[in-house]
């Protein structure tokens, strides 16, 4: 079966700084991401990866290269094109939860949607299904401060899919959750891709939670130094993420 490219990267590079000052941050990435795909960029400290998902996420502009998103050249886009962009084809998971405490967590969920005009009747029932998706069904009239981290993560999660984004970055979701929440949110995440409902990139210094994407990206000193494609045995995938993270070498963060 042949998936549609969505994502298209050619050449990407990065540096910060002007004139004879400028420091290399990312070097001549090459990549492709297409529906359907749920792939985890690692590495070690400073290798680039948040720089990459800010780029690829419409976030922070390359100083050289290109990105295609769903046909569409985003490195020429004008800004009130890319916010047309990132309402109607990008959601976003952060390590912060960024829920409104003023508001319940059905009104939360519901936010990108209501703030769109979708009418009230339609909203009801996506916030339901993405309720129910991220097991939240019981606590939708519950405010954040009622809620566990883990509960606000897939809140947050439910809130950047209900708009059905074309992809899903995702940029440590895991950071601030313990080992429990962590694994109770990547189930969930999983359960979407795997049914085709969302297509996710997410940056992780964790390997664990690596192991649950279909591929992993590996970068070192701005570059894509190898990728990993997960086999049926999610455990196989985990020791071998492990083992190439020893050999890449450097701190995980």
């Amino acid at each position: 079966m042949i998936m549609r490219q969505l994502l298209e990267v050619t050449n990407l590079s990065k540096n910060y700084g002007r004139g004879n000052y400028q420091a290399p941050v990312l070097r001549n990435i090459n990549m492709t991401v297409c529906e359907g795909d749920f792939l985890a960029i690692m590495g070690p400290s400073g290798a680039g990866k948040t720089t990459l998902l800010n780029l690829l996420s419409t976030l922070d502009a390359p100083t050289h290269g290109s990105i295609l998103l769903d046909g569409a050249d985003i490195t020429h886009m004008k800004n009130h094109e890319l916010s047309i962009l990132r309402r109607d084809k990008i959601g976003f998971i952060f390590q912060e939860y960024n829920l409104l405490d003023s508001m319940t967590l059905q009104d939360n969920i519901a936010l990108p949607l209501s703030l769109n005009g979708v009418k009230s009747s339609e909203v009801i029932q996506r916030v339901a299904e993405q309720a129910k998706i991220f097991r939240l069904s019981a606590h939708l009239d519950k405010y954040p401060y009622q809620l566990s981290g883990g509960q606000k993560q897939r809140a947050a999660s439910a809130r950047a899919l209900i708009t059905k984004p074309r992809i899903l970055f995702a940029d440590e979701p895991t950071g601030a959750l313990d080992s429990r929440s962590s694994r109770d949110l990547l189930t969930c995440l999983k359960t979407v891709n795997d049914a085709g409902q969302a297509t996710i990139l997410m940056v992780t210094h964790d390997a664990y939670s690596a192991s649950y994407a279909k591929q992993v990206y590996l970068l070192k000193d701005g570059q894509i130094q190898c990728r990993l494609n997960r086999g049926q045995d999610r455990k196989e995938f985990y020791e071998e993420i492990l083992s190439m993270l020893a050999t890449l070498g450097g701190e995980q963060e």
